[in-house]
């Protein structure tokens, strides 16, 4: 299964271990604070020591509950108001190993694998890039089909890229605060 930056996600995932888990979830899921310690402030609101804080988190990451822990930034506030979904067509047999060469390069993003719907929509793998201008995207998509055609030649039928027409809020799932 692809995922952000060729990273593997499990197959299974278990809840939480208990209210103190959910309670971590609950505190985080919006994101972490924003001041010099964030996992103290997390610890404190939680009402668990840092350091058992941290290894509950830790393991909540090995089990899967947590896939990640990483910042989200605005593109458009950085300059990156050009963003463009790459599709590819890429050969059954060779997805899988292209998926995570492709999902690991420094420019992409994320890349996820998706069905194809014949015979309008040939892609089956996708990868966002971002940059400063619809050509700067379109170069470097421009360069990592060069670099995919060398590596894997013949597993790529074509390509295209699908620009941003709005800024959306991105989201992870949200557990709610009772069940």
């Amino acid at each position: 299964m692809m995922s952000t930056r060729g990273a593997e996600i499990p197959q299974t995932v278990s809840a939480p271990a208990d209210d103190i888990d959910r309670r971590i979830i609950l505190a985080t899921q919006g994101g972490l604070p924003l001041v010099a310690d964030p996992w103290n402030e997390v610890a404190s609101k939680v009402g668990v020591p840092v350091d058992e804080l941290l290894v509950r988190v830790e393991a909540m990451l090995d089990r899967g509950l947590i896939r990640r822990i990483g910042a989200v930034p605005n593109h458009y506030a950085i300059g990156y108001t050009a963003n463009g979904m790459s599709v590819w067509d890429i050969a059954d047999e060779a997805i899988d190993a292209v998926g995570e060469w492709l999902g690991a390069l420094d420019a992409v993003t994320h890349c996820y694998r998706r069905p194809r719907r014949l015979p309008d929509w040939p892609y089956n793998l996708f990868a966002m890039v971002h940059g400063r201008s619809r050509d700067a995207v379109r170069q470097q998509l421009d360069d990592i089909a060069a670099l995919l055609h060398g590596r894997f030649p013949g597993a790529c039928r074509s390509h295209d890229v699908l620009f941003s027409s709005a800024i959306l809020k991105k989201t992870g799932l949200r557990i709610g605060t009772s069940d």
